[in-house]
């Protein structure tokens, strides 16, 4: 039988295009982009065209836009970088954000640092305006407020616009982990109150290893990686040539296939939510799945029997690839936070099936199918 992948909020496959555009770099053109001969120059020139064209992308200046290894760095250096350098001293955040953000603010709390707090969830999921609005009002010490702006496992999607208002309103800084959705939605920053936002280039086709950190001109923070003057003094090391140019060919791919591709993909999100409603009984949906939510995520609670307890375990010796969570937890044994924060029924057991523009409606019909003998 044939794989069927359907987690690619945790990745995605690369595209052809984007590995043709890395190829050079990896073979004749390796010079270091630091170098003052011609193989060094053409290597910095190449970083620099991806910058533009990322900057341009998301409507950014070049100057904004840096480069990392991945979400996990972009979202630490942000949010270390608020405490450590803009004062903020109070920090406001949720208890859903991905670990990245989560283990991130926790050391800073435990280590004195900042004191913590964590905004209202609705019972949908989504973050609960009038309360962060509270939070940040009683506050008598500068906040660095940090939600992300799509949840990687049950797919709902902050108002970035109300929350940075809201952030302006009370000279709060606000970070924003944006990692599902950039490559998977137009971005406009310059009209966009937010002052750090991140991307990481395997959510959307490019190739692991390298991610995205907006800083907002109006900010200014110390170097995060000491020791060289790459990428404008701020990370020091050698940089990612081709992951580079990597992610910046394959955010363009992105960003040109959207309105089709999005529309592919929520299409089999909705027909696999019907074919789930009509086949499995007792089946439920976590988050806002057809509100304000990622077209990509869908987030499925099954009864729990004693076939569905192993359900994960059973898709994959069927050649199913999905995810019982968020993918950097999938082998631990604690389950998920986020949905036992909006949903910790001991009696069902929840998988997140997740879409790219690869997948098929006879692939969710194999699926559904399969499921059916397995609940």
């Amino acid at each position: 039988m044939q794989r069927i992948y359907l987690d690619n909020a945790a990745t995605t496959p690369l595209d052809p295009q984007v590995l043709e555009a890395m190829m050079p770099f990896l073979t004749t053109n390796f010079g270091n982009p630091s170098s003052i001969y011609s193989y060094g120059r053409e290597s910095r020139m190449a970083i620099e065209n991806a910058r533009k064209s990322v900057a341009k992308t998301l409507n950014a200046h070049p100057a904004e836009i840096f480069f990392t290894s991945g979400g996990t760095e972009s979202s630490n250096t942000a949010i270390l970088a608020a405490v450590r350098d803009l004062g903020c001293k109070h920090i406001i955040s949720s208890v859903i954000e991905h670990h990245a953000t989560t283990h991130t603010v926790e050391y800073l709390y435990h280590n004195g640092e900042a004191s913590l707090s964590y905004v209202k969830l609705l019972p949908n999921g989504h973050v609960d305006l009038e309360d962060l609005e509270k939070l940040l009002a009683e506050s008598e010490e500068k906040c660095l407020v940090t939600l992300m702006h799509a949840n990687n496992e049950i797919g709902n999607m902050l108002d970035i616009h109300s929350v940075g208002e809201l952030c302006k309103l009370y000279n709060a800084i606000f970070h924003s982990d944006t990692v599902q959705t950039v490559g998977h939605f137009p971005f406009d920053l310059r009209n966009t109150p937010v002052h750090f936002v991140t991307g990481a280039g395997h959510k959307f086709h490019g190739p692991k290893g390298v991610g995205l950190l907006y800083i907002n001109e109006n900010v200014k923070i110390k170097p995060f990686v000491h020791g060289g003057s790459q990428e404008r003094n701020m990370r020091a090391g050698t940089e990612n040539l081709y992951g580079i140019v990597g992610f910046a060919k394959a955010l363009q791919l992105a960003t040109d296939g959207y309105e089709n591709d999005s529309a592919y993909i929520k299409g089999l999100k909705v027909y696999m939510m019907e074919q789930l409603k009509r086949n499995v009984k007792g089946v439920s949906f976590n988050g806002d799945p057809l509100g304000r939510s990622l077209y990509t995520v869908l987030s499925v609670s099954f009864p729990k029997t004693e076939k569905s307890e192993m359900i994960l375990f059973n898709l994959d010796i069927n050649n199913i690839c999905a995810s019982g969570g968020s993918a950097c937890t999938s082998g631990a044994d604690q389950g998920s936070h986020v949905i036992r924060a909006i949903n910790n029924n001991p009696n069902q057991v929840t998988v997140r099936f997740s879409f790219s523009k690869h997948n098929t409606k006879e692939e969710i019909d194999t699926v559904v199918e399969k499921l059916k003998d397995l609940i």
